[in-house]
């Protein structure tokens, strides 16, 4: 699965507790665009409308370049994406239950389709980033000093 966009800062803010695969609606030229890497996922996130829709917002698809001039295009315009019905009554159960919030982690394709990895999570408290960074950086150092053993 070749990664296109990746949402480093969605599992750095959000606690994920699950994740679901679905498809996007895009059109031509910004499946061109997307499949050339030029889309950001920052900020981005998914709702549940009335009609049992999982929508993205906020997800930035820059214009194909080869594309000519498109007055009337929005990168970032709403996008409808794909799951089967009872996955999103599933979803938008639990966002209404527990407080939780939906994340777009992940764009690739697969199968010559371009996929969503999107993920149930609920937010971090300052301390929880703080012990996400410690986490790291003792990992860091201990990876470090293995590495020196190793060479000597």
């Amino acid at each position: 699965m070749p990664s296109l966009a990746i949402n480093k800062k969605a599992r750095f803010d959000y606690e994920i507790l699950e994740t679901h695969e679905a498809g996007i609606v895009l059109s031509g030229q910004e499946v061109k665009s997307a499949k050339a890497g030029q889309i950001s996922l920052n900020g981005a996130y998914v709702v549940v409308d009335n009609n049992r829709n999982l929508n993205l917002l906020n997800a930035s698809i820059t214009p194909y370049k080869m594309a000519g001039p498109l007055p009337s295009y929005d990168p970032g315009r709403t996008r409808r994406l794909l799951l089967h019905k009872n996955e999103i009554d599933h979803l938008a159960g639990k966002i209404q239950q527990q407080g939780l919030t939906l994340i777009p982690l992940s764009l690739y394709t697969k199968h010559n389709k371009i996929k969503v990895e999107i993920g149930l999570g609920r937010g971090k408290k300052k301390y929880d980033k703080r012990e996400t960074i410690r986490k790291r950086e003792d990992d860091r150092q201990i990876s470090r000093l293995l590495k020196m053993k190793n060479h000597q």
